[in-house]
């Protein structure tokens, strides 16, 4: 087996000796490395530390000694540029490390590179990276998700057992739930936003990406916690790993949303799903259907409000300070125009003339307010829910599973609705976790899992119990062949079983 498969595997072969941490980083090298080869490449890093390092430069103590990891490249590091996949920041270099790397640094993990993403973390396919798109693992003809989809592919193609990601609005469990891992998307506000390149302020998290629930457990016990660089960070007590494995599924009860069973949910996912279903029933949990009704109305929120901030945001990207500059320009203003329309690709620029548009006077209040009283009923939506004894929100991940390279590029609001079933936790503050729940043939399919502010213990635990019932088997594990049906789309399966 990998030993960078999961956390317990690296710790094992580094406890039995059969593995130093320079090792596990050479390791990791050799992996992406072949990952690279041939016609079809990953493409999930956009700059690794390579082999060769010593080992007493990675010998820390703490829960992640001497395993390497991965960092999505909007979450600064000293040691590797941060280019957010912009060619705007193309080369730049952070002077400080982010809260959540130095924390990880500190707990004994190596940090092996920076993973590639949609520009600025504005995406749902990791195909608008200035530097190239990343490929699913599985079918490098699709894709694996955004925007966090280097963080995704590195974990399930088994270069790293974990990788920080992002999420503005479902960026960290929807490619999960594309590559077959977990994703988690904290509560705003467990984990520091330090050194998280902003897109989306009041949305914005860092989250994590693992092949299984315990593994992002540990990480987010090693990351969380009171910050005093990030004013929004809350100083609350960390969660704790070991509860993850503590809960029983016996009088838990989980709401389904009925809003979630449509929404153009593809009809094998759907399947899928419901045999989750059927094994969570088996378990002892009880499954409640419950509606939130203002689910349909989480994309056109969330894509005035991201935009907006984005606009803002961006704003300091200007050839002025950093970054790119244009060559040769005639003025002032025409390095500003000239550096942002050749530094910044075509969805960034969209989004920040969206943002800009609903910012200005006479469409304000029509949009960006409105927006904030949709989001508010959006958040209500959900307490309302957990107040009426539900322990946990079950929904598909995502309505279908991983799409064609450059399937939806023509029709954005198309590849928008891909996060349809994650926005709503983004615009609410609440914590999510997407579990791998079976395969459409070799395709992963996932499910979400949503819970009330600051109860990511609960969500945990619950999560993997759902990990134990389920059984998922990864295609990457799994000597299934590939096939398709007559009209090109997978065979439905659970764990790797043909239809």
């Amino acid at each position: 087996m990998n030993p960078l498969r999961t956390l317990a595997t690296a710790r094992a072969a580094l406890d039995r000796g059969e593995a130093s941490p320079a090792e596990l980083l050479s390791l990791a090298e050799a992996r992406n490395q072949e990952l690279e080869a041939g016609p079809e490449p990953l493409n999930a890093f956009l700059s690794t530390r390579g082999s060769g390092v010593a080992d007493e430069e990675l010998a820390a103590e703490g829960p992640l000694a001497g395993v390497p990891v991965a960092v999505k490249d909007n979450i600064c590091t000293s040691r590797f540029p941060t280019t957010c996949g912009s060619r705007i920041l193309d080369g730049f270099r952070s002077p400080y490390d982010a809260t959540a790397v130095r924390r990880l640094k500190a707990a004994g993990a190596g940090v092996f590179g920076k993973t590639n993403l949609d520009e600025f973390a504005m995406g749902s396919s990791t195909e608008n990276s200035g530097f190239g798109a990343v490929r699913h693992p599985v079918d490098r003809g699709r894709v694996p998700g955004g925007s966090s989809g280097g963080s995704a592919a590195a974990v399930a193609a088994g270069v790293v057992p974990v990788a920080l990601g992002s999420s503005t609005g479902g960026s960290v469990r929807q490619p999960a739930s594309f590559c077959g891992v977990v994703g988690v998307k904290p509560t705003y506000g467990r984990v520091s936003r330090y050194g998280l390149v902003a897109f989306a302020s009041s949305l914005d998290v860092i989250g994590i990406l693992s092949r299984t629930v315990a593994d992002a457990a540990t990480v987010l016990e090693v990351i969380a916690g009171h910050d005093r660089f990030d004013a929004t960070c809350q100083d609350r007590p960390v969660p704790r790993a070991g509860a993850a494995s503590e809960l029983d599924l016996s009088g838990v009860t989980l709401g389904v949303p009925e809003e979630y069973l449509g929404l153009g949910l593809d009809s094998g996912v759907r399947e899928v799903f419901e045999s989750a279903l059927d094994e969570v029933r088996r378990a002892g949990a009880k499954v409640r259907s419950v509606s939130l009704p203002s689910t349909p109305a989480a994309i056109p929120c969330y894509y005035v409000i991201a935009p907006a901030e984005a606009s803002s945001n961006l704003a300091r990207y200007d050839g002025a300070r950093y970054g790119y500059r244009t060559a040769a320009p005639d003025r002032l203003l025409d390095m500003y125009e000239r550096s942002r329309g050749e530094g910044f690709g075509q969805e960034v620029k969209r989004r920040i003339m969206l943002g800009t548009y609903v910012l200005s006077a006479g469409y304000y209040e029509a949009y960006y307010l409105r927006a904030h009283e949709v989001r508010l009923a959006i958040a209500r939506d959900l307490e309302r829910v957990f107040a009426e004894g539900i322990d946990a929100i079950f929904t598909p991940t995502s309505p279908t599973p991983a799409f064609r390279i450059g399937e939806k590029l023509a029709d954005p609001y198309e590849m928008y609705l891909a996060d349809v079933y994650t926005v709503s936790a983004n615009l609410a503050g609440i914590p999510a976790v997407s579990i791998p729940i079976g395969n459409l043939g070799r395709l992963p399919v996932g499910g979400q899992l949503m819970c009330p502010h600051w109860e990511e213990e609960r969500m945990l635990g619950i999560a993997h119990r759902l990990e134990d019932v389920i059984g998922y088997v990864h295609p990457l594990d799994s000597a299934e062949p590939a096939t398709d049906d007559a009209e090109g789309r997978p065979n439905a399966g659970v764990a790797g079983e043909e239809a």
